[in-house]
């Protein structure tokens, strides 16, 4: 139910449109808009390379992806922090354009809020920011940008 009041919220081009879902007992289905090109997982993971995207169609869809990214976290009325960005989730529709789906671990949060606290790591291991497994990434990552950009 938490996934359907964030998709139901949400309107962008480059997030899945929620048509209707179904929760029956202990069943429960989402029902999105078809996809035709499936999820991009199909073209990344493609081993016997009968499918393969062009150079310019790969980047529309990684900036499709940020666009999508990008008006979670600023666009709504309130942040939505997904936690499960990867090709799994990224699904096309018959222009490629890709939209972003899967919001079961996703997060609201207060649009004045700059900093989010967690106290564990949540997505897919693989797929998991590093600075979530290990605080000290985060920090020194931060450091190097402010020292390379000349702030310290």
């Amino acid at each position: 139910m938490n996934e359907i009041a964030t998709i139901g919220r949400i309107h962008h081009v480059n997030v899945v449109n929620l048509v209707g879902y179904c929760a029956h007992g202990s069943k429960r289905a989402l029902i999105y808009d078809f996809m035709p090109n499936g999820s991009l997982e199909q073209y990344i993971f493609n081993r016997d390379k009968t499918i393969s995207l062009s150079w310019d169609t790969k980047f529309e869809i990684a900036v499709g992806v940020a666009r999508g990214i990008e008006y979670l976290h600023r666009g709504c009325d309130v942040q939505i922090l997904h936690f499960d960005i990867k090709p799994h989730n990224i699904l096309l529709d018959d222009d490629f354009i890709p939209k972003i789906s899967d919001f079961g671990l996703a997060k609201f949060f207060s649009t004045d809020k700059t900093t989010v606290t967690m106290t564990a790591a949540r997505g897919t291991i693989g797929y998991v920011a590093p600075e979530l497994i290990s605080r000290s990434i985060g920090r020194s990552l931060t450091r190097l940008m402010f020292i390379v950009s000349g702030c310290c």
